[in-house]
């Protein structure tokens, strides 16, 4: 005899299954979608896709043009979005990468956000017998001119941005090597844009040095960064070539979480 509740909870699983793809789908389309051409793409008739697309709107993740009948998608994908980082879901989800990562290099690992034009550290993973250095701990902030992590929240920003944060807040001097003018730090960011990865040679403490990535969401900005910190005397350019492969690998696993694609 068939089991009722189990064949009741995958009609069930794959009717959620079905109208997730079919958000995918609409998500995908550059322009409103018609009922045939969602059907055929989901392999299904068309009076069960409307079926589907009918729940879609009560529920009002899908919208219809008056005109055209045509569907798509509404922002309210977008604005749950939203509240998973309201809700403080990063560093839930990124913290055992942050461990994966630590174990891998053998080295201290960070995870920060950008607040207020200064970079948040809100997870931090020590390395084995390593000491963080006393600027990246939970909750402390830092400058974006002369971190690997702000460098890297720095590349959302425009020219006219850029203009403004300089002038609002100027480019400190910290070390020797730490970038004063506009001209070093754009000069760096467009280095950075291309390598895909930022770093800081000792310039905003003597001796340590960074390697930091990028992690985007949907909209492919750049909403935190993952930085491995260690004396410069370890966190070589050699160390940078040999784990850049790795490290961008797993911040892309990172990035597709919240969304972004490739």
């Amino acid at each position: 005899m068939k089991n009722t509740d189990t064949a009741s909870k995958t009609s069930g699983n794959q009717s959620a299954e079905k109208a997730l793809h079919i958000l995918e789908y609409l998500a995908e389309q550059k322009e409103a979608a018609r009922l045939m051409d969602i059907a055929q793409a989901m392999n299904m008739n068309n009076s069960t896709t409307l079926r589907f697309l009918t729940t879609l709107l009560s529920a009002g993740y899908v919208d219809q043009e008056k005109d055209t009948s045509r569907y798509y998608l509404t922002y309210k994908l977008a604005a749950l979005g939203q509240k998973v980082n309201e809700n403080k879901q990063l560093p839930r989800i990124i913290s055992p990468y942050l461990k994966e990562i630590s174990e891998t290099l053998q080295e201290s690992v960070c995870l920060a956000i950008e607040q207020n034009s200064q970079v948040v550290y809100i997870d931090v993973c020590e390395g084995p017998k390593q000491i963080v250095k006393a600027m990246q701990r939970i909750g402390n902030i830092a400058p974006l001119h002369c971190t690997g992590i702000g460098k890297l929240f720095l590349l959302n920003y425009s020219e006219s941005e850029l203009d403004n944060f300089i002038v609002s807040h100027g480019l400190d001097k910290y070390t020797i090597h730490t970038l004063t003018t506009r001209e070093a730090l754009c000069h760096e960011l467009i280095k950075t844009r291309r390598r895909g990865y930022a770093t800081d040679n000792e310039e905003c403490e003597i001796g340590a040095r960074c390697i930091a990535f990028p992690i985007y969401d949907y909209s492919e900005k750049i909403i935190a960064g993952i930085s491995v910190t260690g004396p410069s005397v370890r966190i070589t350019d050699a160390f940078a070539d040999k784990w850049a492969p790795y490290m961008q690998q797993m911040t892309r696993q990172i990035s597709a979480r919240f969304g972004f694609s490739v």
